[in-house]
């Protein structure tokens, strides 16, 4: 069964849609309310600011490396590989369900409302949780550039009592200007994501060409793990970091509704938004490990490629280099917030969240949803101060995020895995099933089905071990218990709050909309007649 919204709600189709966009919508159950103004390359930005990998490679670099030595490089290319296979499966629906609240919607109409509504659910307090650590993350890099950005205490390391408050400090601060950015214009918001993307990517290859021209060893380094514990473990927990980087390609897709023509764009800016992080992300954690001047004296495992920068290419290009870090700090941060509003919006307007009606809510002006944005960007500086009660809130803060959005991707893979094996899922695009253009829909054909076990067997299993309470990782200092099993006890309790949200929900006045199918005619394409 899939879920759609009133029928009251669709519209005559605008007079200006352009491609038929607004009609396709229409098709699904939905007016056209948020502004469809983004074109290709604003939809690859969208999914590439919340990847950034200049933002979460300096701020996971240290982790990974402390753990795993310098062959940590090598889980990059292993969890490049996995998430690979989810985005292809997220391609073919991007095509099918060009949908706002993409996780929500696509694992509604693979299996029941209740299911995508706890996939959705997970998934936008996963984004929330990724909004602050992101956030976060300028702890990492201000006091790099400037001394006077620490503002508590001297040792700006964040996993120290000072840097962890000085990082909730900067991280609010950050999401006072985000939510202001998110509640004017989309063009606005995608602008500032297309200017940011391009100072990252710039900033990112100077970095990668620097490092690269300024090793001080070989690569045969990368065949060494040292770190904490045995080979295996050390290179599991050291895969933290390719685990955090490479997740949020999805967010194309959650901006369906603002793009033009998204069924043809929103599938290959899934991918390619991954593929060019992973490049880049990849060259840069092998320039930092061959450029830092030493992998012995503990500062690579403690201040990570910040320390690498200003020590191998000197203060004064170090610092403009991190500079275009804050700035992908920045950019991640709105791009991240923006997704979360958008699923929380799309999920809203199908009446089946607490104060759905105000969530629901976009200005005709802006096109902006302006409640979801105010919610995310408060839930994020709230989470973001549990810095101030522990520095080990921030690796908590950070894998968790990362675990919630892992298990929100299986929930969406798994039903797809189902409706595969039942013979359900189309095994290419026929007549009917054509993007905006006339053009076949995007489709893995014959490699579905094993792309998608391997999607989902590797998703599961970087779910589990990214929640496993090692006191080694979580609570290094020990006593904190709570610390070591924050994954877990966040995953039960978001579940048990959503159950109860939902509950309540329920009894409500206005009831969640009924399922229906998905839409048959047109350019929809998707599942076979009868699959939903």
């Amino acid at each position: 069964m899939t879920a759609t919204a009133p029928t009251d709600v669709r519209p005559d189709p605008p007079e200006n849609d352009r491609g038929g966009d607004a009609t396709a919508l229409a098709g699904f159950g939905y007016r056209q309310e948020l502004h469809r103004s983004m074109g290709r390359y604003a939809s690859f930005a969208a999914g590439f600011s919340f990847i950034s990998v200049l933002t979460t490679v300096f701020q996971f670099f240290a982790f990974g490396f402390s753990f795993g030595g310098a062959a940590f490089f090598w889980t990059w290319p292993a969890v490049l590989a996995g998430q690979l296979l989810v985005a292809a499966c997220f391609a073919e629906l991007a095509a099918r369900y060009p949908l706002s609240g993409a996780i929500y919607q696509w694992s509604t109409r693979l299996s029941t409302p209740s299911f995508g509504w706890f996939a959705g659910w997970i998934m936008v307090i996963g984004q929330i949780v990724v909004v602050a650590a992101a956030a976060l993350a300028l702890q990492v890099v201000l006091p790099a550039i400037w001394p006077g950005f620490q503002l508590f205490g001297g040792d700006p390391s964040p996993v120290t009592p000072s840097g962890a408050a000085n990082a909730a400090l900067l991280a609010v601060v950050l999401l006072v200007l985000t939510t202001a950015v998110n509640l004017l214009d989309n063009r606005v918001m995608s602008a500032v994501n297309r200017i940011g993307v391009t100072a990252e990517i710039i900033g990112a290859v100077l970095i990668v060409v620097l490092l690269l021209t300024h090793s001080e060893r070989g690569a045969g380094v990368t065949l060494h793990t040292g770190g904490q514990g045995g080979a295996i473990g050390a290179l599991l927990v050291g895969s933290f970091t390719a685990a955090y980087v490479l997740i949020g390609f999805d967010s194309a897709g959650e901006l369906s509704e603002e793009t033009r023509s998204p069924r043809r764009t929103a599938p290959r800016t899934i991918l390619l938004a991954l593929v060019s992080a992973g490049v880049l992300g990849g060259l840069l954690l092998l320039g930092g490990v061959l450029a830092a001047p030493s992998l012995t004296d503990g500062r690579l495992a403690t201040e990570g490629l910040s320390y690498v920068l200003t020590s191998s290419l000197g203060d004064g290009v170090g610092k403009a280099l991190l500079i275009d870090v804050v700035i992908a700090i920045a950019v991640a941060t709105l791009a991240i917030q923006t997704a979360g509003a958008r699923m929380l919006f799309s999920m809203a307007r199908d009446g089946v969240l607490p104060f759905s009606a105000r969530l629901a809510k976009v200005s005709p002006r802006t096109g902006m949803p302006a409640g979801p944005a105010l919610a995310v960007g408060a839930a994020a500086a709230a989470l973001g101060l549990l810095n101030l009660a522990s520095p080990e809130a921030f690796l908590a803060i950070g894998t968790t995020c990362i675990a919630m959005l892992y298990l929100a991707y299986a929930m969406v893979t798994g039903p797809m895995l189902v409706r595969r094996l039942r013979g359900e899922w189309a095994r290419g695009p026929g007549a009917d099933e054509v993007d905006e253009s006339g053009r076949p829909l995007f489709s893995l054909g014959r490699w579905g089905l094993p792309v998608n076990i391997v999607a989902l067997a590797y998703g599961l299993f970087m779910t589990v071990n990214l929640a496993w309470p090692r006191a080694a990782v979580y609570d290094p200092s020990g006593g904190h218990w709570y610390f070591q099993w924050f994954t877990v006890l966040f995953l039960l309790g978001t579940v048990g709050i959503g159950a109860i949200a939902r509950a309540w929900r329920a009894r409500r006045a206005i009831p969640a909309p009924e399922a229906g199918p998905a839409p048959e005619a047109g350019p929809a394409g998707g599942l076979p007649e009868g699959a939903a």
